[in-house]
């Protein structure tokens, strides 16, 4: 049973297999409903199943983060948004990885079978099969950055903001965004009409890291006012700080991309090469920092509250 947001981190680590989700979704139904709230759950695409909190057609806002687990990688995920070039260098060197290890696998086995069909139908296995492993492998264990930051800082939210204020917000548990958004893209098609005017706000890896940055989609970009209401969340806070990346390049792949008016929200680690999010999808992903979560939680709250957005999501 969950009694506080932070339990999640101990009680729930790993929410890959049927029973792991099943069991979190009821801790979380349990804990919301102690709350006041009336949670659902809803059935999606490919057995994706999404925790609703709220009132999907009615809320101004959505708070978002996925509860599902990765699998685990020899390498973390790195993830430079800010920076294009390193960005596709990283991606195009794991792709090399992968594709050198099939080819070099298929030459053994043709070498020693004297077989060209063997080895370039093994090489082809090879890869298909790094590819399933990367989505479909054995859980991560160690995941509190991706995205238990996400799960808890969500939870705490739904867990203070003032009950005069909850008519305003819904908050939604996605299933199976890392297998390819599909949580989130099945609530976006089935609460169509209400999503395409909710800012969202997806919280995915906040839990790591100095710099808190929200990246909205470029349709918000381009609506001076509604990005505007963002800036109520902006700020320094002793070390750490948010931000909203309002121009130049930037590409941060989470739930928030099936959505409209989308805000994918992170914590990123500073270097001399820039801004990163890295050790996630690997056991090194070990660092939840609670003074995120607080600082999130105020933050994102006096968006929510602020009386500058009408019911269907514009700026008064």
């Amino acid at each position: 049973m969950i009694d506080k947001p932070m339990d999640v981190l101990h009680l729930f680590p790993v929410r890959k297999s049927k029973k792991q989700k099943a069991a979190f979704r009821d801790a979380v139904i349990g804990y919301t409903r102690r709350l006041g709230y009336a949670p659902t759950t809803e059935k999606g695409m490919l057995g994706s199943k999404n925790v609703i909190v709220g009132d999907p057609q009615n809320a101004q806002y959505l708070v978002t983060a996925h509860y599902d687990t990765c699998a685990a990688l020899p390498v973390p995920n790195l993830i430079t948004p800010n920076n294009l070039p390193a960005f596709l260098a990283y991606q195009l060197f794991l792709t090399a990885v992968i594709l050198a290890l099939g080819i070099l696998l298929g030459w053994l086995v043709g070498v020693l079978t004297q077989s060209f069909d063997l080895g370039y139908y093994t090489g082809y296995l090879a890869l298909c099969l790094s590819l399933f492993l990367m989505l479909f492998g054995p859980a991560n264990k160690h995941n509190a950055n991706d995205n238990t930051s996400g799960v808890v800082t969500l939870l705490s939210i739904a867990a203070t903001i003032p009950e005069n204020q909850r008519s305003k917000v819904c908050f939604v548990l996605f299933d199976l965004e890392e297998a390819g958004l599909i949580g989130s893209a099945s609530y976006a098609r089935r609460h169509r009409g209400a999503a395409e005017n909710q800012i969202v706000l997806n919280l995915d890896c906040v839990g790591d890291g100095d710099e808190i940055v929200l990246y909205p989609t470029g349709k918000l970009k381009r609506n001076a006012q509604k990005l505007a209401v963002l800036d109520k969340c902006c700020g320094t806070f002793g070390v750490k700080s948010v931000t909203v990346r309002r121009k130049g390049f930037a590409v941060y792949p989470s739930d928030q991309s099936n959505f409209p008016y989308g805000v994918g929200i992170c914590a990123l680690c500073k270097s001399k090469l820039g801004s990163y999010l890295g050790k996630i999808h690997t056991k090194r992903d070990t660092v939840l920092e609670e003074t995120n979560v607080n600082i999130l939680r105020a933050a994102l709250i006096s968006v929510i509250t602020c009386d500058a957005v009408n019911q269907k999501g514009n700026v008064k």
